[in-house]
């Protein structure tokens, strides 16, 4: 099982260059944050994830693939919003 610090090491920087967070709280479950290219504003925010589910080199790659996915969501929905507006 991978290190709290490799963990988050390998998660982090699965988004750069853009800025990403990831804390673990107590009871193990990971939060994620990660922040808009231009601002410190928080583009996506998930919480919950539990680390101990986080096996193998598969698994955190779905994680990656799914915040992702996620964070794309998050930002077409904003361009919507957007257009909507105009």
């Amino acid at each position: 099982m991978l290190s709290t610090l490799e963990l988050r090491n390998i998660i982090e920087s699965s988004f750069l260059p853009v800025r990403c967070q990831c804390t673990q709280a107590a009871d193990r479950s990971l939060t994620v944050r990660v922040f808009d290219r231009r601002c410190e504003r928080v583009d996506l925010l998930v919480t919950g994830i539990s680390a101990d589910q986080l096996t193998s080199s598969r698994a955190i790659s779905n994680l990656i693939v799914g915040l992702r996915n996620d964070l794309a969501d998050q930002h077409r929905l904003r361009a919507g919003r957007r257009s909507d507006s105009l």
